[in-house]
């Protein structure tokens, strides 16, 4: 293991001002996501920055979606109050860990030196320090992205994943199985093609594994840069600031204002991802209208790197021969119409 070395008055300096940094951008989803593409923005070979930020958008419309026209009524409040902790949790956990490191990347910058001996004073994991060392030397972004992937899923899994409280009040109830099952989990990059937004992705699958989480993150990071859709997405991005609400990429479908009487049976509106003659669209709110932020308690203490088997996670992944995910997203969305419609879970089942 690496001696640690006492930082400098100055070095201290640095410390407490990315920490102070962090924290003030680390209030809700809206501020974490913003400041991922702030960064990439400036810093475009830090490709891991706008995986980060296109991941959290979805990590938001996951969050608005308990409050939202079609998981509302399958859920009770305890359970829209789990799954939102359980959610918020995790993006301010990787946020907290991730964003520091990127901070220092540009003070390093700055200074024209590098600064990553000070990683263990912002509590990171010494995997990191290897990484961003090598990406200093060698500027390769493919292994920086899987390092920070790798060190990110490893850094929830027991803060999260395997925390008993999570294991009990989310992955344990019937709902979760459900929207499993639904694959109401895809992770949607969405981009402007001809006028007509579209959806590429992944699709999450056993997200309780932590090798699977890793090899989502690698496929979805092909998926991503492509040379084909990446400048793409960049651009939808760049247009469409993040709200939470899922009318920033299909506001034919969504809206964040609800448009009918909330106590009214549900009707069917879709019909092959499109909004049926006469019907409404979906009730999908901003986050800041139904999620007050959330004062969290300091990160658990631990170091997670302990196997040098972990490296095998760094090789890299052939990209998913199809991107395309909106034939399973509309599907995904027609199965939860049908539930909100029916009022039970189980009709959906049989």
């Amino acid at each position: 293991m690496k001696q640690v070395r006492n930082p400098t008055a100055e070095e201290k300096k640095i410390v407490i001002e990315i920490k102070r940094k962090t924290e003030q951008l680390n209030k809700n989803n809206i501020t974490r996501t913003k400041a991922y593409l702030d960064f990439y923005l400036k810093h475009p070979e830090i490709h891991w920055a706008f995986l980060a930020h296109m991941v959290s958008r979805n990590g938001g419309w996951s969050m608005t979606d308990l409050k939202a026209e079609l998981l509302k009524r399958l859920l009770s409040k305890g359970e829209k109050e789990s799954y939102f902790l359980f959610l918020e949790r995790g993006n301010w956990l990787i946020f907290q860990d991730a964003y520091p490191q990127l901070l220092l990347y540009e003070e390093s910058l700055k200074r024209k030196e590098p600064l990553f001996s000070l990683l263990p004073h912002l509590n990171v994991s010494v995997f990191m320090e290897t990484i961003w060392e090598h990406f200093w030397k060698s500027s390769n972004p493919s292994l920086l992205t899987i390092g920070l992937i790798t060190n990110e899923q490893h850094y929830i899994e027991n803060r999260v994943i395997r925390n008993e409280k999570y294991i009990k009040e989310v992955f344990s109830t019937l709902e979760f199985e459900i929207q499993d099952i639904l694959s109401f989990n895809q992770i949607l990059f969405p981009y402007n093609d001809y006028g007509v937004i579209k959806l590429a992705g992944q699709t999450v699958n056993q997200f309780e594994s932590l090798r699977e989480r890793i090899q989502l993150g690698k496929r979805l990071y092909a998926v991503l840069f492509d040379d084909g859709l990446l400048k793409k997405v960049e651009e939808w991005a760049r247009l469409h600031p993040h709200t939470g609400s899922r009318k920033d990429y299909w506001p034919h479908i969504f809206n964040e204002v609800h448009e009918g009487s909330p106590g009214l049976k549900y009707q069917i509106k879709l019909r092959s991802c499109k909004l049926k003659p006469g019907a409404r669209r979906i009730y999908s709110p901003t986050l800041q209208n139904v999620w007050k932020n959330l004062l969290h308690p300091e990160a658990e203490a631990g170091e997670w790197f302990d196997d040098i088997k972990v490296i095998e996670y760094l090789r890299e992944i052939e990209a998913p021969s199809v991107g395309n995910i909106e034939y399973e997203y509309c599907q995904t969305l027609e199965k939860l119409e049908l539930a909100a419609f029916a009022k039970k879970i189980v009709s959906i089942l049989d």
